[in-house]
């Protein structure tokens, strides 16, 4: 089953963190080999700029969203479609 990611690359969010989420996100992505398991993709804004930086993953959204977080999220979307 693939995980669909898609991190929001509006002013916003990309200002208050998903920069450096993108980079985090590609490197979990690479150093545990699950390019073919997860789907990344951009989005032009989530609506929800005042909660940013924000990231949807299975259609479900996280605000807020920073390097500890995020690599909670994936690991547990990870189990969950084991």
């Amino acid at each position: 089953m693939t995980i669909k990611i898609s991190i929001c690359m509006g002013s916003s969010c990309f200002a208050r963190g998903n920069s450096k989420n993108l980079i985090t996100l590609e490197e979990y992505i690479k150093e545990h080999n699950l390019n073919a398991e997860i789907e990344l993709t951009g989005l032009r804004c989530t609506e929800n700029c005042s909660k940013g930086p924000n990231i949807v993953i299975d259609n479900q959204e996280y605000n807020n969203v920073d390097k500890g977080s995020l690599i909670d999220i994936i690991k547990k979307h990870i189990e969950e479609s084991k």
